[in-house]
């Protein structure tokens, strides 16, 4: 996520300082743990909660369990995850639903935290989890609010309950209370009640959010606050707490350029669950928060378990089967690839999946010039062909291909490029289908992606990672308990700190190279 880039920046330089060290003395530890002090501090951390959490690791890191270890530079970024994970939250905390619908979920916070289109992410969330979600226009003062939430419940596929102009009309505790009889008439077993904010706390503000609560005895009162506020996250979080109290918090704006403060302080300061997070403008761009999902994204040591949901949502098991066969055979045409490239697109930003895996920290500027344009120039070229062509490439003369550069909005040597990327496509594909090992052209081999005699002959009969880092164990194990082969899995090699030049290590700047142009750049 970008909010953390600075601070993933700071902590990465930090423990590649720890990586020839073969065992830490106690100036090496008291170096680290100032250099995480600095950084905490200019990613706008509470202070308090920045003592805290350097005296944790400090502690710890002095004590017998980095001695003992074997690699005590990989052990100290254990630590610092466990205790990330510790101000983070924990443990992941679900919504509580009632158990006589329906369920209320009151929305609080200052003007331009997001709130309303959180309603909206919220809202449209719950639906694909099987609810029956109602939007509540409470908020009737800010200019054209309840015009907004209309919108946003018509863009996320929702209903809403709007029986006040706002703009100033109309009594708020009302409508909330008013919204709950509705929806038990109506069958709605979710009611999120979008409440007013105002640009800085104020009595006003809170005895009107104290009203609506008291009016609708909410099942979760979420706090939304924006993670680009740095330390007023923390007074803000507090006033909201005396004077209305909440059960939750929803961070947004994580893919800004804050410093993520917020994130990091409103845990630990409030004693209130981290629950959801908005990481973008689409109503897609929101996600239940793992406090130690978000730990390895800071610390750059990937998020394999929340791509592969990603994955796993958007694409279709059966059609994948079909897919699979395809490959083994020379059926896969270029109707098949732009199926492939539709899907992918599907599963959201590429940026933010690349991401997602571990040590892209360090491709920062590869990934930010990546252009995921290219996709849908790619897709209009496809588009431009006739279905026989799409089916049979070898149809594509140079006619052909000129008319398909203009109808595109492109020019021959694109359409050469693609229909070249498409065939060399089809020979990994066919090739990792069948056993083989799958080479990418300029890139070699892919480590680990044969399925040959060899590769079966070196597979470990014991399932389960047997790696002695315990943060890369652990991920390589909820790898392989969701089914999937943990290859990107955390590891110490995130920071340069081991790992060896195995599948899991970042990529180089050439195979990164490789894959845009893969890709269509």
């Amino acid at each position: 996520m970008a909010t953390f880039g600075n601070l993933s920046d700071r902590l990465s330089e930090t423990f590649k300082n720890l990586r020839k060290k073969g065992s830490l003395s106690a100036s090496d530890v008291d170096g680290t743990v100032r250099e995480i002090r600095r950084a905490l501090l200019e990613a706008d951390v509470s202070l308090d909660v920045v003592k805290d959490f350097t005296g944790k690791v400090r502690e710890r890191a002095l004590g017998d369990e980095v001695n003992k270890a074997l690699n005590p530079a990989q052990q100290v970024v254990q630590i610092v995850n466990d205790e990330l994970v510790a101000i983070l939250g924990g443990q992941q905390r679900r919504l509580e639903f009632a158990k006589n619908p329906p369920t209320v979920i009151m929305l609080a916070g200052l003007q331009g935290a997001g709130k309303t289109t959180l309603a909206g992410k919220l809202a449209k969330w719950l639906a694909k989890e099987g609810h029956t979600p109602l939007l509540v226009a409470a908020d009737l003062q800010r200019p054209n609010a309840v015009t907004q939430l209309s919108v946003v419940a018509e863009q996320a596929g929702v209903a809403v309950y709007a029986p006040e102009p706002g703009n100033g009309v109309g009594d708020p505790v009302r409508v909330a209370k008013d919204s709950i009889v509705y929806a038990r008439t109506k069958q709605y077993d979710t009611v999120i009640v979008d409440t007013a904010g105002r640009l800085g706390v104020d009595a006003e503000l809170m005895k009107q959010a104290s009203n609506i609560r008291n009016a609708v005895s909410p099942d979760e009162v979420l706090f939304v606050i924006d993670a680009m506020i740095g330390q007023d996250a923390v007074a803000t979080a507090k006033a909201f707490q005396d004077g209305v109290d909440f059960t939750g918090v929803v961070l947004t704006k994580l893919d800004g350029d804050a410093r993520g403060g917020a994130a990091l302080s409103v845990a630990s300061v409030t004693g209130r669950p981290i629950i959801f997070a908005s990481t973008g403008e689409s109503l897609d761009d929101f996600e239940p928060f793992h406090p130690d999902r978000m730990a390895s994204r800071i610390l750059d040591l990937g998020d394999i378990l929340t791509l592969i949901e990603q994955a796993q949502a958007a694409f279709d098991e059966e059609e994948a089967m079909a897919m699979a066969e395809k490959f083994s055979t020379d059926s896969f045409t270029l109707e098949d690839f732009l199926k492939q490239m539709q899907q992918l697109r599907n599963m959201g930003s590429i940026k933010k999946m690349m991401g997602m895996l571990p040590g892209m920290g360090q491709m920062k500027q590869q990934l930010d010039a990546f252009d995921e344009r290219e996709i849908a120039r790619t897709e209009a070229i496809i588009q431009s062909m006739t279905l026989a062509e799409r089916r049979n490439s070898k149809l594509l003369n140079g006619s052909r291909r000129l008319r398909i550069a203009r109808g595109s909005g492109s020019t021959v040597t694109e359409v050469n490029a693609l229909v070249n990327r498409f065939e060399q496509a089809a020979k990994m594909m066919k090739t990792v289908a069948k056993g083989g090992v799958p080479q990418i052209p300029g890139m070699g081999p892919i480590p680990g992606g044969g399925g040959g005699s060899s590769s079966r002959k070196q597979q470990p009969k014991k399932k389960g990672s047997k790696s002695g880092n315990p943060a890369k164990r652990a991920s390589e194990n909820a790898a392989l308990a969701a089914g999937v082969k943990p290859a990107g899995a955390a590891s110490g090699g995130g920071f340069g700190l081991g790992g060896g030049a195995s599948a899991s290590a970042a990529p180089s700047e050439e195979e990164l190279a490789s894959l845009q142009k893969f890709l269509g750049r």
